[in-house]
């Protein structure tokens, strides 16, 4: 596992901030009447411009959850708005897999990066076994990364050992999400999505080089 220290600071950090909504809503809200923007990407300009790249897209990984409510779709949303991926609907699909569909399994900052990352390596055409080969690989090394980072992928252990020191369980009734809402878990649990958009998008740059 990480540095758990640091990962708590983060965590605190997280439940002080003072979002900017009206920025992040404006936002959001362009990106769902517009679309994800299409881009051509320059290795020379990305590569040169790594750090900023990973910043923000850490960042917009977090104000993407705490807006949405989402760590699922904030992961996806910022790493598609980032690499011009994808379109609005695979962020839509999305809805129900922070803790995968509630049930606490996968962390919804592993599965909205997996997702980046099949469209970035995949390929639309179903036969192109290479493609599935070099995606099936960057998930196998954002999986190991992620893990050693937080120390687990799964929500039970992450909530218990790195964000509350329990599980919350916000989805196994109102009263539970209740609770979770008033120990600002919407605001604490961006961190995985900050953490899974950073090692996606690290994967993404290194491919580049």
């Amino acid at each position: 596992m990480g540095d758990h220290e640091a990962l708590t600071a983060r965590v605190q950090e997280l439940a002080e901030r003072e979002w900017d909504v009206p920025t992040i809503e404006a936002r959001v809200k362009r990106l769902s009447e517009e679309g994800i923007p299409r881009k051509v990407l320059d290795p020379e300009e990305m590569l040169a411009n790594k750090e900023q790249i990973l910043d923000r897209v850490e960042l917009r990984a977090q104000e993407y959850n705490f807006i949405a409510r989402n760590c699922a779709k904030g992961t996806a949303l910022a790493l598609l708005e980032e690499f011009g991926l994808g379109n609005m609907e695979i962020v839509q699909g999305l809805s129900p897999f922070p803790g995968f569909g509630g049930t606490g399994w996968m962390c919804g900052g592993v599965t909205g990066s997996l997702i980046a990352l099949g469209l970035y390596f995949g390929s639309e055409d179903v036969l192109n076994y290479e493609a599935v080969g070099a995606t099936i690989m960057a998930a196998r090394k954002f999986m190991t990364l992620f893990e050693e980072k937080v120390g687990a992928v799964v929500c039970p252990k992450i909530h218990e050992d790195v964000v509350f020191g329990r599980y919350m369980d916000p989805a196994a009734s109102p009263e539970n999400m209740e609770a979770f809402a008033i120990a600002k878990g919407f605001e604490k649990c961006g961190l995985l999505p900050g953490i899974g958009a950073r090692i996606a998008s690290e994967i993404i740059l290194e491919s580049l080089e």
